[in-house]
């Protein structure tokens, strides 16, 4: 109504609709009770599904994005790869809630969390940097991941029937009728001694 959406597009590359990051924040801001506030003094931040993960994985020391994902909030100009000040101020979105944003590949922030994967068998893995290390105490070593030409290497606890287990304990022993209980009694197990 008000002729934004020529100006949206320009600055954009999207057409203006409620689908997009910046209509959501608007609204939010505007009718979640204390919102505005929280975010004028710095408790509140936004950022897509990338910047809450990579926020998680350095415990809130990093909020940040890279252009792509921040092209598709409505708020940032893909011309001045900068978030736009004018769109901010039509939406009334006040940019300090806004993650950094960087290329797409580079190291964003350091993290003392692992990659587990569950299934059949359970793996932590943990990065070890480009040079092979054999463990003392059982681990294997694998390959993380191969970027240009390079590998960097992981260490790996393995248990090999961590899924299989629990699948054990409901169709054979039938000790739990749902899988999902599994968690609920291992919840259930006092840990306060430190000891597993």
């Amino acid at each position: 109504e008000d002729g934004y959406e020529n100006l949206i597009f320009e600055k954009t590359g999207l057409k203006l609709d409620a689908y997009f990051s910046a209509t959501k924040i608007k609204w939010i801001l505007d009718n979640v009770e204390g919102a505005r506030e929280r975010a004028e003094r710095g408790e509140l931040l936004f950022g897509t599904v990338d910047t809450w993960i990579v926020w998680n994985l350095t415990r809130g020391k990093v909020h940040i994005t890279d252009y792509s994902n921040a092209s598709r909030t409505m708020l940032f100009n893909i011309n001045t790869l900068q978030w736009d000040e004018d769109i901010l101020k039509i939406l009334n979105i006040p940019k300090s809630i806004l993650p950094e944003v960087r290329d797409s590949s580079e190291i964003y922030g350091y993290t003392d969390e692992y990659k587990i994967t569950y299934g059949t068998g359970a793996f932590l893995l943990m990065n070890i940097g480009k040079e092979v290390l054999k463990s003392k105490n059982g681990l294997l070593t694998t390959i993380a991941w191969g970027l240009n030409g390079e590998v960097t290497y992981a260490l790996e606890g393995s248990i090999f029937i961590a899924g299989a287990g629990i699948q054990w304990l409901r169709d054979e022993l039938r000790l739990l009728y749902d899988a999902s209980l599994s968690e609920q009694y291992a919840n259930l197990v006092d840990d306060t001694d430190g000891v597993y």
